[in-house]
């Protein structure tokens, strides 16, 4: 037996992923469809965050780590709660409509919205139910309900982020190279970074650990890979984390 929802409130999980070939911050969306009972017209036919109403006896932690699961089938990653939507007229988008009538929402629901760091390589979305796909978050297909809002507010949210806590090492592999660092902090913020100053600060902190190993199947010269270690960084900064670009 299912679990009693409440039917006004929901949870939206904005899920980041960074590709390391690509240098693309993307972020995850799932097709959001609906054809007439005849099966002759496409009614509704965009993308959309993943999200849920939320179960009586959950907590809102509890309804973000059970979305992403059934989403990716992921746990224990990085997740924040940033803001809640709840404009009265957040829903009334003539598809919006329609799709809430088909599936019995509440008009007036308010969503708490979360965001998850992982690595695009951890999810395998070749037989996602929903026909999940990743998408740049530059470069966003239409988007249902208010979600590209909520998709914009929580990538402000990770630029600030990203400079004041370690997060970043969240959407890049363990073991990494100087250059892999810079070009995600590039994607994500939107800027060119001067390449030798960069390196000399992140080579200079502690938490930085030189690996014994170099990277393996390129056809340039093998960089120096590194790792982040956060039992270091626990130790010398807490939360004390800023970096200058």
């Amino acid at each position: 037996m299912e679990p009693e929802k409440i039917l006004n409130i929901s949870v939206d999980c904005v899920v980041f992923g960074y590709d390391i070939n690509t240098k693309s911050l993307n972020v995850l969306l799932i097709n959001r469809f609906l054809e007439s009972e005849d099966k002759k017209e496409v009614l509704v036919n965009d993308y959309v965050l993943t999200g849920y109403h939320v179960y009586k006896n959950e907590t809102l932690d509890d309804t973000a780590t059970r979305v992403l699961k059934e989403l990716t089938g992921l746990t224990n990653q990085y997740k924040k709660q940033f803001k809640a939507f709840g404009d009265p007229d957040r829903l009334m988008n003539p598809k919006d409509i329609i799709w809430i009538k088909n599936e019995a929402f509440h008009l007036r629901t308010t969503t708490i919205a979360y965001y998850f760091l992982l690595k695009t390589e951890d999810v395998n979305l070749k037989n996602n139910k929903n026909k999940a796909k990743w998408f740049p978050v530059n470069n966003l297909p239409e988007v249902g309900f208010d979600h590209e809002q909520i998709i914009l507010e929580a990538y402000e949210d990770l630029k600030v982020k990203c400079l004041s806590k370690p997060i970043i090492f969240k959407l890049l592999p363990d073991k990494f190279t100087i250059n892999d660092v810079q070009d995600l902090y590039e994607s994500i913020l939107g800027i060119e970074i001067d390449n030798r100053n960069f390196r000399r600060k992140l080579i200079n902190k502690k938490y930085i650990i030189a690996l014994d190993e170099k990277q393996v199947g390129v056809s340039k010269k093998p960089a120096q890979l590194y790792m982040f270690s956060k039992d270091i960084y626990d130790k010398m900064f807490q939360k004390n984390y800023l970096i200058s670009i």
